[in-house]
């Protein structure tokens, strides 16, 4: 086969992979199929260089990875604000009036699926990146190669991120399970899930055998010059990206409501799942000039589709024990077929809530889902009790560790450090930056040394042996002779800082430093009244902090013993402005927040992390967000941090 035969035979090939992958509507046998892949792949091994950058045969997976690494993308992937109504709605869009009266909208269908971030350098895919948490995400550049509805090449050669939504067509879904089912493997819940779970394979080849699908729903960095988004997709579908379905222009809210209902009138027709719409301020400009809040961009929303409400029975109430020890009960309920999945749990967030719905075991309920929401329990049948009911009580002692547990109502937690359940955050939190800054002593390797039995508690750490670390996975002489030196570099660390480490509900740093000032070594016999006599210390805090140190006083004994904390003694500060107020910094500094936080505690004042009533300054400087716009709410005096210094 000369070249000129292979490009007439590979444009084929990518007709027929786009009509089969894409389109759903195969062009050719499957026989047909593989006799042209192969030869065209005959052509590709012997030519390499002159094979088609959008070749068929380049989708099929490579080499199994071992995990995937962290990637940066370009430019932040935000989320999207939601509304659920029309009130919501017109209020999103009267906000947006602040900035352009003759706004105009474009609207599309909201695919239920994994988001992902494509990077396009000189016309060809560098980098595939999922959403992660907006900033970094994981490279699956490599799974993604196999999705055929993602081109390999396009003719853009600029910089160019392109996002859109990783989603399974429900027909592909179903033989999945069907297959997973074959194989005595449990299916999946539900589509989004078996897309995510799809893409994140660590062999492609299993990847590519799922039909994933890519609808394109925006762009991150570019250069493109477009003045309206509508223009800069139509562009982007050129590239040879699907076009999505029900798309449409309109500068009203009738408009944005009519395709809205039009959407949900389609949504059993349309092959991929739906949780809503999305609706952007078509103008560029517009959209530049709104920006964004911390969370999301102020030019875009989602207007998410209403709940489906089912009525099914409560079966058990069990209780999950959370990573920070939080008790939440969870119901079981009689299997029940909601938008495609099948539910059987809801969630009841506490035990105030089972005796506001006077819920009990066996009742009948109504149970709604809202796209992506967690199923929840909204309505209880008192009238349809036929005797066989259950009250259901509230936990008094851990179900994983027995420990008794700090109930405040709301809140019910296991505060046992060595508890199963929470041992390994209790572990990662002690260790962490703001705490005894373990340096070395990540997630990963906690949940290693946990799991490979090394370590059952915080106290462990300090009678670790380089001995017992050689036989890990990763751990060479170095990196065990520097993490030891790191553990034992925390010994004669401030007391504050050990207390403010055991991530007592209620008590951070500023309680932590206050409680030991006041107290010294003797906080683990501190009785209660005592507690609450300090000021700022409220009696829910001081519960907590008593229950904790009744529970694991042994533990913080010892840990005490080891440690030979620094005790911090009273010094009286002299009269200054910033001496007896609580201050919060928000915002870029000139210096880091650390460095302000301890010149104002060295004169006396609190630092607290939130903005309350009680806040006697807010202190803040570039890209001050939602605590400035609280404390001008609540009438707090806030200073610029050149403000500050002249108080100073």
């Amino acid at each position: 086969m000369n070249k000129n035969e292979y490009d007439i035979k590979i444009d084929k090939l990518i007709k027929w992979a786009h009509a089969y992958y894409v389109e759903d509507n195969p062009l050719a046998t499957d026989e047909e199929y593989d006799k042209l892949s192969r030869e065209c792949l005959a052509f590709e091994q012997i030519f390499p260089k002159e094979s088609h950058p959008n070749s068929p045969n380049k989708r099929v997976g490579g080499f199994v990875l071992d995990g995937f690494e962290k990637a940066s993308h370009l430019s932040r992937m935000w989320s999207q604000e939601d509304v659920f109504n029309t009130e919501e709605l017109g209020d999103w869009i009267n906000r947006a009036k602040k900035v352009n009266t003759n706004l105009e909208f474009m609207c599309e269908p909201k695919f239920d699926g994994a988001s992902l971030n494509l990077i396009y350098e000189n016309g060809l895919l560098k980098q595939a990146i999922s959403r992660g948490d907006g900033s970094i995400g994981e490279d699956v550049t490599n799974n993604v190669k196999t999705i055929h509805s993602i081109p390999l090449q396009i003719k853009e050669k600029s910089l160019l991120e392109i996002r859109g939504e990783i989603v399974i067509k429900k027909s592909d879904f179903e033989k999945i399970n069907e297959q997973r089912l074959k194989d005595e493997e449990p299916p999946f819940a539900n589509p989004r899930n078996a897309a995510a779970g799809s893409l994140r394979q660590l062999d492609p080849t299993i990847t590519a055998k799922r039909k994933l699908f890519f609808n394109v729903w925006g762009v991150g960095e570019n250069t493109l010059e477009f003045t309206r988004t509508s223009e800069m997709m139509q562009y982007i579908y050129t590239l040879g990206f699907p076009t999505p379905p029900l798309q449409t222009i309109t500068n009203n809210v009738e408009g944005i409501e009519e395709t809205y209902h039009k959407i949900i009138a389609s949504r059993n027709e349309i092959e991929m799942m739906l949780d809503g719409m999305v609706i952007k301020i078509n103008d560029v400009e517009t959209q530049e000039e709104l920006g964004y809040t911390v969370k999301f961009p102020r030019w875009s929303c989602a207007y998410k589709f209403p709940a489906v409400e089912k009525t099914t029975k409560i079966k058990n109430i069990i209780q999950q024990v959370g990573r920070t020890g939080v008790i939440t009960p969870v119901a079981v309920v009689e299997p029940t077929l909601i938008e495609g999945s099948t539910v059987e749990r809801a969630s009841l967030h506490n035990y105030d809530e089972i005796e506001r719905l006077d819920l009990r075991i066996n009742d009948e309920v109504i149970i709604i889902k809202s796209g992506d929401i967690i199923p929840k329990i909204t309505k209880v049948f008192h009238d349809r009790r036929d005797g066989t009911q259950k009250e259901v009580l509230r936990p008094t002692n851990c179900p994983k560790c027995e420990s008794e547990l700090l109930d405040e109502g709301t809140l019910i937690k296991c505060q046992n450090l060595d508890c199963p359940s929470i041992v390994i955050s209790s572990i990662i939190y002690f260790a962490s930056k703001n705490c005894m800054n373990i340096d070395g002593l990540g997630i990963k390797i906690v949940e290693q040394l946990v799991n490979e039995k090394k370590i059952y508690d915080i106290l462990d750490l300090y009678t670790l042996r380089s001995e017992q670390l050689t036989d890990l996975e990763g751990f060479k002489e170095k990196r065990i002779n520097n993490l030891l030196n790191a553990i034992k570099n925390t010994k004669g660390t401030q007391l504050h800082r050990v207390i403010n480490a055991l991530g007592i509900e209620h008590i951070g740093e500023v309680a932590s430093k206050q409680i030991c000032l006041e107290f010294g070594l003797n906080i683990i016999n501190i009785d209660l009244d005592s507690l609450i006599a300090l000021d700022g210390i409220g009696e829910q805090m001081a519960k907590s902090f008593v229950e904790f140190m009744r529970i694991n006083q042994a533990l913080v004994l010892k840990l005490i013993e080891i440690i030979n904390p620094e005790v911090a003694v009273k010094i009286e500060v002299e009269e200054n402005t910033f001496k007896d107020t609580t201050v919060v910094l928000t915002g870029t500094m000139s210096v880091s927040r650390g460095v302000i936080k301890k010149d104002l505690e060295s004169l006396g004042a609190k630092v607290s992390s939130s903005v309350s009533k009680k806040t006697d300054y807010l202190i803040y400087g570039e890209d001050a967000g939602s605590k400035y716009d609280k404390a001008i709410t609540l009438g707090v005096k806030t200073l610029t941090e050149e403000e500050m210094k002249e108080l100073l």
